[in-house]
């Protein structure tokens, strides 16, 4: 069942910040947009790919008062031998966002990307706007890296629409024209757009 528009389970849990073990929770970010994403396990293949593409575009993220947090249902000692490995031996290398440890799973769960069998996580990723609720959630199977660009598009769409109230048309970018979410207003979009 989706999250979306529903409050964002809250969590509390130990996180790698800085290189450092600090407990991190989502009331934390309260007033800003949060992109919370989960990924399988430390020290895999797709995995660092990913935490690395997001970690090479925080500063793109900050510009939209995002803050970015990733989990996994490693401890906080893994993600920190993780980060001490350097990218080109697999690591993650400098990380400038938090790493949640979810070793006891609550987090997965309570956000429905845990796979119970197996005791890991599906790539699932959260887009949380500032009053604490999910506005958009995309999950997806194992072995299919996210792309950060889309990830950005996206939660730039939800913004313009947060701000605007109008809706953001199929394939819209920023700078696109968006529409009104009414017959008229539609319409208006519509016959300029044919």
């Amino acid at each position: 069942m989706s999250l979306v528009t529903k409050e964002a389970p809250k969590f509390k849990a130990v996180a790698v910040v800085d290189k450092e073990f600090q407990e991190v929770s989502l009331d934390d970010y309260k007033g800003k947009w949060v992109v919370l994403f989960f990924y399988p396990l430390d020290f895999t293949f797709v995995c660092p790919t990913e935490i690395t593409a997001f970690a090479d575009s925080r500063e793109k993220f900050d510009e939209l008062n995002t803050q970015l947090l990733c989990c996994s249902v490693d401890s906080q000692y893994s993600h920190l031998a993780w980060i001490e490995t350097p990218r080109k031996h697999g690591g993650v290398g400098e990380m400038n966002y938090p790493m949640i440890s979810d070793l006891n799973k609550t987090i997965g769960r309570d956000y429905g990307v845990l796979l119970e069998d197996a005791g890991v996580t599906l790539r699932g990723l959260f887009i949380i706007d500032p009053e604490g609720k999910v506005a958009f959630e995309v999950v997806h199977d194992l072995g299919i890296g996210r792309n950060v660009g889309e990830v950005l598009r996206v939660l730039k769409a939800i913004q313009a629409n947060y701000e605007t109230g109008d809706v953001c048309p199929a394939n819209w970018t920023p700078g696109d024209d968006t529409m009104k979410g009414d017959p008229v207003g539609a319409k208006e979009y519509f016959e300029s757009h044919a």
